[in-house]
């Protein structure tokens, strides 16, 4: 059994949680895995296209695949966060933006299009896709501009619309998305190999679908935005543009008929269960009983965040609905996963999603009791860990956070006023300012977020 009588040794147990998770979805491997189950044909040219925040190890995986059969790289383009050098000299490299759009997209953008036209009818392309690829290589259709598209994004951002509803809009706007790749590379042979950051793990959604159809139509698109409140909020040149769509007047996205989709194969090589499941088997060997609770988080971050502190402030271990296991030690843990979704007020301050259900949930821990009595008898304590799998919580240098039932007061012991923060959504700052932000850097993988709460029953 593990032991966690101090702050430090929970915090660090919860880390060594979160890589545990983090390794399971490493991109690398996952790939490798699923490479060895689908041979290309050795006569053909490979071309790579590394698309997304795991754009770099899914390519270094694919590299060192295509030496093993001794079968010829083509070329290719990586389109990455970060610099980084290239694993091969065949291989461009574009650095993309993110979580919005901008130069380095539009850039990105254009060196995918070059990289497509160099391949020829024979050839062979191998697609990795993982989340962020949506932004790191947008740029708009050709009715639009680089502002409308960077316009239309940052509105989505705040809207509180979850990453599937939202990419069935910017799929709509993108040169790349909604099929559009897979159409321009046809009629080569396409395998596109795809690490989910979506619930459901929806192809269609991840990336914005560069690969796959575009199942929706431009009035189903319409209405989701005039049901959001947001039809009247998007550019002008947007609005035109959907409306043609309708009249006919201009194409529709690429739909499953499309010839493309036929020379295309499309193979999910990891996800957020993977990573949850390694996450409670890591627990298990510390002595933790662990349980997966199936329901994925969605919805508004610091609602999220309350529902998940108060199950831990009461679950006993007798009733735990959709948990995997049964059975509560003295100290356990529960795993969720999921992403949820922040709407934003005017002039919001610094945080993301993890952040600010991290800070809603030490409010409820706080609030809730951590002197609270536990199921078998004793004082309970919570300590819960929220965090992105890409290490990289919206646009700041955090994955997350880690928190209990001090972190509250902390903040305010510091001179802030956490309330406030939650309301402005300024959770970076109120976090810093009770050293509860948790920082990994960029981890090279994108499978949605880890929630782990650690629940101990003292005597």
């Amino acid at each position: 059994m593990a032991v966690l009588a101090t702050r430090e040794q929970r915090t660090a147990l919860l880390a060594d949680l979160y890589w545990a998770a983090v390794t399971a979805a490493a991109p690398g491997p996952a790939l490798s895995a699923a490479l060895a189950s689908h041979p290309s044909e050795p006569k053909r040219r490979v071309h790579l296209l590394a698309l997304g925040k795991a754009a770099y190890p899914m390519a270094v995986a694919a590299v060192a695949a295509l030496r093993e059969r001794d079968q010829e790289l083509a070329g290719g383009l990586l389109v990455i966060p970060e610099p980084t050098p290239s694993p091969d000299p065949r291989l461009g490299v574009a650095v993309g933006d993110h979580p919005e759009p901008g130069p380095g997209s539009f850039r990105a953008a254009e060196l995918l299009q070059a990289a497509v036209a160099r391949i020829e009818r024979e050839d062979e392309v191998w697609v990795l896709l993982s989340g962020g690829a949506t932004s790191l290589l947008a740029a708009p259709v050709p009715s639009l501009t680089a502002q409308n598209l960077t316009e239309l994004y940052r509105l989505l951002l705040g809207s509180g619309l979850d990453i599937t509803a939202m990419n069935r809009v910017r799929k709509r706007f993108s040169l790349w998305g909604g099929g559009r790749l897979a159409a321009a590379l046809a009629p080569a042979r396409v395998k596109n190999f795809t690490i989910s950051d979506v619930i459901g793990d929806d192809l269609a959604a991840i990336g914005s679908g560069p690969c796959v159809p575009d199942t929706s139509t431009a009035a189903e698109v319409r209405a989701l935005l005039t049901s959001a409140g947001l039809w009247e909020r998007v550019p002008e040149p947007c609005r035109q543009l959907l409306l043609a769509v309708e009249r006919g007047e201009t194409p529709e996205t690429p739909k499953p008929e499309h010839p493309a989709f036929k020379t295309t194969q499309a193979v999910l090589v990891a996800s957020n269960r993977l990573a949850l499941e390694a996450a409670c088997a890591k627990a298990r060997t510390f002595g933790l009983s662990a349980h997966l609770i199936d329901a994925a988080l969605a919805g508004e971050a610091a609602n999220a965040g309350a529902r998940v502190a108060a199950y831990l402030l009461t679950d006993d271990g007798e009733n735990r609905p959709g948990a995997q296991g049964r059975g509560l030690n003295k100290d356990a843990i529960c795993v969720w996963g999921g992403e949820t979704t922040v709407t934003l007020g005017p002039n919001p301050g610094r945080g993301g999603r993890a952040q600010e259900m991290a800070l809603a949930a030490a409010r409820e821990l706080s609030s809730g009791g951590q002197g609270g009595r536990g199921g078998q008898g004793g004082k309970k304590e919570v300590t819960l860990l929220v965090a992105g799998t890409d290490g990289r919580d919206g646009p700041t240098d955090a994955a997350g956070a880690i928190v209990d039932g001090d972190s509250w007061e902390a903040i305010r012991a510091a001179g802030r006023d956490p309330a406030r923060d939650l309301a402005t959504h300024n959770a970076y700052d109120a976090l810093d300012s009770a050293g509860a932000l948790f920082k990994t850097g960029m981890t090279g993988t994108n499978v949605m977020d880890v929630v782990i709460g650690l629940t101990r029953i003292s005597d």
